[in-house]
């Protein structure tokens, strides 16, 4: 679980990054502040472990605030203004993310600070992050085991991941590309523009197709190289 304090001198937007702090299963808010005086005691009060914070505040900016921490914990800036980014990750920070913010894009740097943390404390009792995602299903964020994904298949702005646990798929309003950087790269393979398949639920693969015991999917031309790649690798 990390504790985690948010910081933003708009009530409506740090209304916003409250609730999608709650949405993430790991996150535990310990205190929600308007400015930067409000989260230095905050600090003082809390053990803190991240930090989500806007830069433009009254009095003290977020870069200033984090600057002048002597034990910072891990920061998440969230901006309206790109052009700070350099800046931004020259203090360390764990990721920039530019609002509005998508939940996909929230819980993609949740997850980085969530692999930071487990590395650093090096706790062999604690899952691996790279085991699983959180996908955001209706009005609940799911867990997903990247060993239980048989194959993605994108629609247009939906995606649907066909799992071996269940029959039923699940729907997620999000882009394929967006879900493919979440994907460990050695466990899944993009065939096509459109589908995603899980390297462990490949039966066979032909020239212009890749089976899934019955199921048949094209690879598409640009694809090609990268599946000839694949299967280079692992010829015995």
């Amino acid at each position: 679980m990390l504790r985690c304090i948010a910081i933003d001198d708009e009530p409506l937007a740090l209304q916003l990054l409250v609730d999608d702090i709650s949405k993430v299963p790991y996150l535990k808010l310990v205190a929600s502040c308007e400015d930067a005086f409000a989260a230095t005691k905050a600090l003082q009060e809390n053990e803190v472990d991240l930090i989500f914070i806007d830069i433009q505040m009254p009095g003290l900016t977020g870069l200033q605030f984090l600057g002048s921490l002597t034990q910072k914990p891990m920061a998440i800036i969230i901006t309206a203004y790109k052009q700070y980014a350099l800046e931004g990750y020259s203090l360390d920070v764990v990721d920039y993310l530019l609002k509005p913010v998508s939940i996909e894009r929230f819980i993609k740097a949740c997850n980085k600070a969530l692999e930071l943390y487990t590395l650093k404390h090096k706790n062999p009792f604690s899952v691996n992050v790279s085991d699983y995602m959180f996908v955001n299903v209706g009005y609940s964020m799911r867990k997903v085991m990247f060993n239980d994904i048989i194959y993605v298949e994108g629609l247009r702005d939906y995606i649907k991941i066909n799992l071996k646990s269940t029959p039923k798929s699940v729907v997620v309003r999000m882009g394929i590309k967006a879900l493919a950087e979440q994907l460990p790269a050695a466990a899944f393979l993009q065939i096509n523009k459109s589908y995603i398949v899980a390297v462990d639920s490949i039966t066979s693969i032909r020239k212009t197709s890749v089976f899934i015991d019955e199921l048949e999917l094209f690879i598409g031309n640009s694809y090609k190289e990268s599946v000839r790649n694949f299967i280079k690798g692992r010829i015995k």
